[in-house]
């Protein structure tokens, strides 16, 4: 760097980072993931068969706006922008995080009052339950991949919740995709199983979520330290009196 640069550059002083740089990282990550997704979605399954039948239905609407999917993605993403920030914790994130099951859950147990007890557990596992789960999950997979190169370029001090949280954002909006695709539509159903295959993805997330970031923000670290000792070095050298010149 030559020296006139450098006064100048010290001359600034420390120059603020934009503020919307995390939330235009991971917006494009998720957004990514989902196009991804639905390409995915609609190679593999296809729309349903009945979605003319189904869409004035509001058990259909229902599903789609579950609160454990497009409530989930929105305070999962809300809850990853704040903690890939050096030093940030969920805070009052962590109720919006919980609310969405707990309103799901009763939104499916009320379902479960008024049906004969013989016909309860067919709510709940209707006829395709365990591929509904590993549909959501593997749909899951662009948008947790997409989710963790942004987040290896930012710089989260929990890297655990920082992973999982990332992973239900992932989760959500597979279910949410999912849900076009899904002939299933009965709450308990839709509490259950969709709910698990969101937390696959998160729980993914919080195992790898520590060895991976951690490995990228110690590399994060390593350059950041050199770029740091390189400005010293030139800062000392500016500072330091000039050798007086000797005629020899």
């Amino acid at each position: 760097m030559k020296t006139d640069a450098l006064i100048a550059m010290l001359a600034r002083g420390p120059v603020a980072a934009d503020a919307r740089t995390t939330e235009r990282r991971l917006a494009a990550a998720a957004l990514l993931g989902a196009l991804v997704a639905e390409a995915c979605a609609l190679a593999t399954f296809g729309l349903r068969h009945d979605i003319a039948a189904a869409v004035p239905l509001p058990a259909f609407w229902l599903k789609i706006a579950f609160p454990a999917t497009l409530a989930a993605a929105a305070a999962a993403f809300a809850a990853t922008c704040l903690l890939a920030r050096p030093g940030a914790a969920l805070g009052g994130l962590r109720c919006a995080l919980i609310a969405p099951l707990v309103v799901v859950w009763a939104v499916a147990g009320w379902a479960l009052i008024d049906p004969p007890a013989g016909e309860r557990m067919a709510l709940v596992t209707g006829h395709s339950a365990f591929a509904r789960v590993a549909s959501v999950a593997l749909l899951a997979l662009p948008g947790f991949v997409a989710a963790f190169a942004a987040l290896r370029a930012l710089a989260p001090t929990r890297p655990r919740a920082a992973r999982a949280c990332a992973g239900l954002l992932a989760g959500a909006l597979a279910a949410t995709l999912y849900a076009f695709h899904c002939d299933e539509m009965e709450a308990p159903f839709v509490a259950v199983w969709y709910v698990l295959g969101m937390l696959l993805p998160t729980a993914l997330g919080a195992v790898l979520g520590p060895r991976l970031l951690c490995r990228a923000s110690g590399r994060q670290r390593q350059r950041s330290k050199r770029a740091q000792w390189h400005t010293r070095s030139e800062e000392e050298i500016l500072a330091s009196p000039a050798a007086p010149l000797t005629d020899s």
